[in-house]
């Protein structure tokens, strides 16, 4: 030991060390790294899952995430985050658009919108109609002349095509540019999705359709198209914030019982 330490007390000796562990602690304290929490779990839309999504709106960690993996309209896989649900939730909204009054549609596929109902429950009306329609002349053919011979109209599917699908994409644009210059915040993204639910009921009637008695063909009609239609305005009335534009409602209501009448008198006339 060095001779100007072995003159010194033991007391300060002993005193001296843990002052010399305090301020080597207190210099190496600030250079510890932070724990960056805003990142984990990552929701990067990978088979594993969809990490935390958030009730009440998209976080700016989702948006930063929708703008990384957007590559462009042409683009497939920029939109496959929009059909990454599971069996669940597609479920839980086709019920959702059951319940025609609710207009809580849009809070519950605010965090995580899709384009399932667009693309596949049209395709499904698409298929339905068409091949029902087809039945369902069938046996109208054989009640007024059994005699005659009956033939498959392809034609069925060329216009319910045209019809389904121009309608879920065009109307849902039409009033997202429409609300976008009335000063409204829309979400083109959100109407797709709702318009696209909407053809759930739709669908659903069209096997009742098949009964080759009129009255009642028009009687589920009307209650289709006004159970469709309800749930469309009941939902797009959060972006109506004064009374003045009720008339997008009404003209969305109009819209929805249009198409369910052009599907009764079309395909099962």
């Amino acid at each position: 030991m060095d001779e100007s330490y072995s003159n010194l007390p033991t007391s300060h000796l002993i005193g001296s060390v843990p002052a010399v562990v305090i301020e080597e602690k207190s210099t190496t304290n600030p250079q510890a790294p932070a724990a960056n929490l805003q990142i984990f779990p990552p929701n990067n839309g990978a088979s594993t899952g969809n990490g935390y999504q958030t009730l009440g709106g998209t976080s700016e960690a989702n948006g930063q995430q929708s703008a990384n993996t957007w590559k462009g309209v042409f683009s497939v896989s920029s939109y496959t985050q929009y059909f990454n649900v599971d069996e669940d939730i597609v479920m839980n909204r086709l019920m959702s658009s059951l319940n025609p009054l609710s207009g809580d549609f849009f809070s519950k596929i605010d965090a995580y919108p899709d384009l399932y109902g667009l693309v596949w429950v049209s395709a499904t009306l698409i298929f339905v109609i068409s091949s029902l329609g087809n039945c369902a002349t069938y046996l109208m053919h054989k009640r007024s002349d059994s005699s005659s011979s009956w033939s498959f109209d392809v034609n069925y599917v060329n216009v319910a095509a045209g019809s389904v699908y121009g309608y879920a994409l065009l109307v849902p644009l039409g009033f997202y540019f429409l609300l976008q210059y009335l000063g409204s915040s829309a979400s083109l993204i959100r109407f797709w999705c709702l318009w696209g639910y909407s053809l759930f009921v739709l669908t659903l009637s069209s096997f009742l359709l098949v009964i080759p008695i009129e009255f009642l063909r028009w009687t589920i009609t009307i209650l289709a198209g006004a159970a469709s239609a309800s749930f469309v305005a009941a939902n797009l009335k959060m972006y109506i914030q004064s009374n003045d534009l009720t008339i997008v409602l009404v003209a969305a209501f109009v819209l929805q019982m249009g198409l369910t009448i052009f599907i009764k008198m079309w395909f099962f006339s």
